[in-house]
């Protein structure tokens, strides 16, 4: 298939842009770059054949994306939120596969090594995953405890100077080519712990997810263990319990807040360009009431969430973000990019559902970014637990 011609315009009703500043807009165009010049010509190839492109990691390291907000000194990038928002904003523009390794890599892998972590394992694994060197993975979802990961069957046993791993993970974006992964499994004591599980592990193995229709350009598989015997020098000493693996899915979910922010721009820009090309009964369809109603919506709905987002960085910047605040944004963002998605597919027409546009492979996409880090029904949960203070999960 051709490579169409990367035409995107970033949309900006309200002049969000002037809240930013120019460290944030020079970040932004190189990642907007990048994604023109070195993703948007092959992912519509690599998505219709369920490949992953390999070579994005390393690219990614040298870009930055990987870890932004993680110090210098580690080898990141000391960058602040807004900064790593706009970065996830930009890849998922291009795909929400490639936003996803880019998430996982540096707020589930990365971060937890460095917040939960020793001094010796921050800079034994940071600069080699900060670079692309390494490609990491997140082990928390179990075949049978997705929203109640309270219930994980994954454990550890203590046998001297090291513990034996059992259990299996699924749905672990980046697992099949992963060097190193950050995983969650319950001592005999019942504590979850971190642990950092390395490939060539005896007893570790990683099979590939197949027959997805959504995320086809990113890798997904399974983590098994088969008793691993993993050093005790590789647990992460800094934290217990299911405030590990939540703590890392709100730097995760905050990428995501901004990510889908992206599909849906990408969406509103080609469904907005289409209505003044397409021409039907003598005029472009643009010039209809209904699909004017659609764009009026798709823009006020991304205006609605560029502001919600960009409040919420400042928010994560001054160290005052709730994970509920977190929770609400990553939600309505999953929720209109959808909806975007769907609409814009809708005033394509038939060309909607081919590969020459973007829209069918975002709109697949975002099936998996609504469900996955929390599903919509969760992260509404969430927010109502917040407000009247009384639990609906049980």
């Amino acid at each position: 298939m051709a490579a169409r011609t990367d035409l995107f315009q970033s949309p900006d009703y309200y002049m969000v842009d002037e809240l930013l500043t120019e460290e944030h807009k020079l970040i932004r165009e190189s990642v907007r770059n990048y994604v023109k010049k070195e993703i948007s010509p092959i992912i519509e190839d690599y998505a219709q054949k369920a490949e992953f492109p390999e070579q994005i990691v390393r690219q990614m390291g040298e870009l930055g994306c990987f870890g932004p907000t993680v110090p210098a000194e580690y080898g990141g990038g000391g960058l602040d939120y807004i900064s790593y928002g706009l970065m996830m904003q930009e890849l998922e523009r291009g795909d929400s596969g490639v936003r996803s390794t880019a998430s996982v890599q540096g707020s589930l892998v990365m971060y937890p090594i460095y917040a939960y972590g020793n001094e010796e394992q921050r800079h034994k694994y940071l600069p080699k995953l900060a670079s692309g060197e390494w490609l990491g993975c997140f082990g928390l979802t179990e075949p049978d405890h997705g929203s109640n990961p309270a219930g994980m069957l994954t454990n550890i046993t203590d046998a001297g100077d090291h513990v034996i791993l059992n259990g299996a993970k699924m749905w672990i974006s980046n697992a099949p080519f992963a060097q190193v992964a950050v995983v969650w499994a319950r001592d005999e004591q019942g504590d979850i712990r971190g642990l950092i599980v390395e490939r060539g592990m005896e007893g570790f193995s990683t099979p590939t997810t197949h027959g997805k229709w959504s995320l086809r350009a990113s890798a997904t598989g399974e983590l098994v263990f088969d008793n691993v015997k993993v050093p005790k020098e590789n647990i992460l000493p800094n934290v217990k319990g299911l405030k590990g693996p939540l703590g890392c899915l709100t730097k995760a979910r905050y990428g995501i807040a901004w990510g889908a922010l992206g599909a849906a721009m990408d969406c509103y820009d080609t469904a907005l360009r289409y209505s003044k090309e397409r021409v039907q009964f003598d005029r472009p369809i643009g010039g209809f009431q209904l699909q004017q109603k659609k764009l009026a919506e798709m823009i006020t709905e991304i205006t609605k969430a560029q502001l919600l987002v960009w409040r919420l960085g400042v928010l994560m910047n001054e160290g005052k973000a709730t994970p509920q605040q977190v929770s609400m944004a990553k939600r309505n963002s999953c929720e209109i990019a959808a909806n975007i998605a769907r609409d814009a597919r809708q005033m394509l027409g038939g060309m909607g559902i081919t590969g020459e546009y973007s829209i069918m492979r975002h709109m697949m996409n975002l099936e998996s970014v609504i469900t996955y880090e929390g599903t919509h029904d969760v992260h509404l949960l969430i927010t109502g637990m917040d407000v009247t203070g009384i639990n609906a999960f049980k």
